[in-house]
């Protein structure tokens, strides 16, 4: 099989934009609200999404910091016995999450593991008002009962093949992607638990 991009660099900035009303709609408006990404592309996703937000209702949001963090869930993953060489994030709240609105920021959802390991971290950090829950691209394959609220692309895919999100922050491309590859194919970038 070979490699296919599923989203180029201004469909992924559509589909942020995109995002960034829904989660305005859905909060209707800005009041407590907090985004957070969980690294590594999650979180330059969740930097993104607040300064779309900032852009959108200036009035409300003077600085796109103010509303985002991230959060390293490493240490609540159920697979560090088989990926010991992990390396912890540092967790950089813009604030008390006690009765506010986290929306959290993932670049691909498969499994749901991460997500659920994203809870437990959140569970120990305070009591938000609600948890919802972005990614630019849901693939399916769940394994536990997690459904993203805001969703950039649904990308239906076979378990063998994988997702790989590119963007400049991180990967150092000139151009920004998302592809899906065959095991066969080889890439930096994978995502997707």
């Amino acid at each position: 099989m070979t490699a296919r991009t599923v989203l180029q660099q201004a469909d992924i900035a559509r589909a942020l934009t995109r995002i960034s009303h829904e989660i305005l709609e859905s909060n209707r408006g800005t009041d407590d609200l907090v985004i957070l990404g969980i690294p590594t592309r999650g979180v330059v996703l969740a930097r993104r999404i607040a300064e779309s937000i900032q852009r959108i209702e200036p009035q409300k949001v003077a600085d796109a910091a103010a509303i985002v963090g991230s959060l390293d869930v490493t240490m609540y993953r159920d697979d560090l016995s088989r990926n010991p060489t992990r390396t912890p994030q540092p967790t950089a709240l813009p604030g008390s999450i006690d009765g506010k609105t986290v929306v959290l920021v993932d670049d691909v959802l498969y499994s749901g593991r991460t997500i659920r390991a994203a809870l437990d971290a959140l569970n120990d950090l305070g009591r938000p008002r609600a948890v919802r829950l972005a990614v630019l691209v849901d693939r399916g394959h769940r394994e536990l009962p997690i459904r993203a609220d805001f969703v950039g692309k649904n990308l239906p895919s076979a378990a063998s093949e994988r997702i790989f999100v590119r963007l400049a922050d991180v990967d150092g491309v000139e151009t920004e992607s998302v592809s899906i590859e065959g095991p066969s194919d080889q890439g930096d970038g994978e995502a997707g638990a």
